[in-house]
């Protein structure tokens, strides 16, 4: 009896030794992770975005002569003002004299031929006339003396035709030969500058289809108007309209600002730089602007109808995709966006949003989709 009740007290000993070595855990409470949030904001874009330009004069071109010579003359050079129709060069080719004598020569003998043809027809017709005439009294004149007489007259109006065809003919040579010689003289096609000089006198000059390896004897552009090329990116060809005024500066006048409008939009985007060529028309009546420049332009970019806005911070991105991260219901939630223009701390985004919504101002990848947050 003695050995069942200590048995018995050193088992009720051992429970409750048990029982205070290891206290129960009561279970931990989930709590939301404060953090700050940020209303999705609407509103029209309007800004502006720095693009590199380049100037280029308004027209440009390489003088050719369109007949091979030598250089006679060069009447201007580089830097020098010319105005349309102005002599810029003469040339000189010898052959050209003999093609002119030979014409001269041909137009001679043609009308020689049509003035003995001229001749030749008035007298048949002469005789023709005295034999009609003579035949009205019977027995006079015999009826095929008449005939001969009228098919003679005929075949002088045929060698007077023939004649006067190539007198024409030796006309249109003599005058082809004159508007060659006419070629030796190279006048300047538009009012410009002269920018480069190639060739000087006694150097033998030809078409530029011609001769291989044909150089141009000078070049001119028109500096009173020039082209400002703008390379303008895709996202930005949107809103652009002809005639808006843009600023630009150029190296040349540190803190000026030149202004022109949008003369030209080529409505084609190169696949290679996503870009879309763009042309401004730039007065340039004083000169001082230089074709060839490069140019910083202020490109205007603004949108015709609303789009959303968040904090800069508010966007963040991992391997997979760029997010917002928006807080509704007490949790975070994942909201895959597009990006477009920045503007002042805050950026444009295009996803399921809509304004009005709460999203995390610093938005990063640790903050787990689902997670519950206590917005601030």
């Amino acid at each position: 009896m003695k050995r069942y009740v200590w048995a018995s007290s050193f088992l009720l000993a051992a429970v409750i030794g048990c029982g205070r070595s290891q206290p129960s855990r009561p279970p931990q409470a989930t709590t939301a992770a404060p953090v700050e949030t940020v209303a999705v904001v609407s509103k029209k874009l309007k800004t502006t975005q720095q693009l590199p330009g380049q100037l280029l004069a308004y027209e440009s071109v390489d003088i050719f002569p369109k007949v091979t010579g030598f250089v006679e003359e060069v009447r201007v050079d580089v830097g020098s003002r010319v105005k349309k129709g102005e002599l810029l060069a003469r040339l000189s080719a010898p052959e050209l004299a003999s093609q002119r004598a030979q014409a001269e020569a041909a137009l001679h003998a043609a009308e020689s031929q049509l003035a003995s043809a001229e001749a030749k027809l008035k007298a048949d017709e002469g005789t023709r006339e005295r034999l009609e005439a003579a035949s009205k009294t019977p027995g006079v004149v015999a009826e095929n003396d008449v005939m001969v007489a009228a098919q003679a007259a005929a075949a002088g109006r045929g060698g007077v035709a023939a004649a006067e065809s190539q007198v024409k003919a030796a006309r249109d040579a003599l005058r082809a030969v004159s508007q060659t010689e006419s070629y030796l003289k190279i006048a300047a096609p538009f009012s410009g500058v002269v920018s480069r000089r190639e060739l000087h006198p006694g150097a033998l000059v030809g078409p530029a289809s011609g001769q291989s390896g044909a150089q141009p004897i000078l070049q001119i552009v028109d500096t009173d108007r020039l082209r400002l090329v703008v390379p303008v990116p895709e996202a930005d060809v949107g809103a652009m309209a002809l005639g808006t005024q843009v600023a630009f500066v150029v190296p040349a006048y540190l803190g000026e600002t030149f202004s022109a409008p949008i003369a030209r939009i080529s409505h084609d985007v190169n696949v290679q730089t996503r870009t879309m060529h763009v042309e401004l028309d730039v007065e340039n009546q004083n000169g001082r602007l230089s074709p060839g420049s490069f140019a910083t332009v202020t490109w205007p970019i603004e949108r015709g109808y609303p789009t959303l806005f968040v904090p800069t911070s508010a966007v963040a991105s991992d391997q997979q995709r760029t997010f917002v991260i928006r807080v509704a219901g007490g949790a975070a939630e994942w909201v895959t966006v597009q990006t477009g223009q920045s503007l002042k701390g805050e950026i444009e985004v295009v996803g399921t949003l809509q304004a009005g919504d709460q999203v995390v101002k610093s938005a990063t990848d640790s903050i787990r989709n689902g997670q519950k947050m206590n917005p601030t």
